[in-house]
């Protein structure tokens, strides 16, 4: 059972997971052992509430397949305990950052002090700028 918060959680049947062989420089341990962990995870047929659901399936992930199919591969450790553990916690993770939901932003405007700070330093820099044009006689 992967807890997300204190109601909700996954059910660890919801979560496939699979050993498959590491890629990347290893010896011919590498080749032998199949200690990197493939974690699949249904999000459409998963028991989460809609919110979570819906919040999975609008990220803009390469993780999540069109048929909203989340795929975790972990390969980091040596041992596939551990790359086990660490696809359970970046499963975890995403889920609990897809349920956080961001303020709405409130657009506002430059006060007058600044605009007018900003016109002047333009006016400055533009004098600036005309100095060093040819000089006439």
């Amino acid at each position: 059972m992967l807890m997300i918060s204190n109601n909700v959680s996954i059910p660890d049947a919801e979560i496939d997971l699979q050993g498959i062989r590491a890629q990347g420089a290893g010896g011919q341990n590498v080749n032998k052992v199949s200690s990197a962990i493939h974690l699949r995870f249904d999000i459409r047929a998963s028991s989460l509430p809609a919110f979570y659901k819906e919040e999975l399936l609008k990220l803009r992930d390469r993780r999540i397949s069109k048929e909203g199919v989340l795929i975790i591969k972990a390969q980091q450790y040596r041992t596939r305990e551990k790359n086990r553990e660490d696809a359970l916690k970046r499963l975890q993770l995403l889920v609990i950052n897809a349920g956080i939901t961001q303020k709405k932003r409130k657009p506002t405007r430059p006060t007058r002090g600044s605009q007018k700070r900003r016109m002047e330093s333009k006016v400055k820099r533009g004098r600036l700028k005309v100095m060093r044009g040819k000089v006439d006689h």
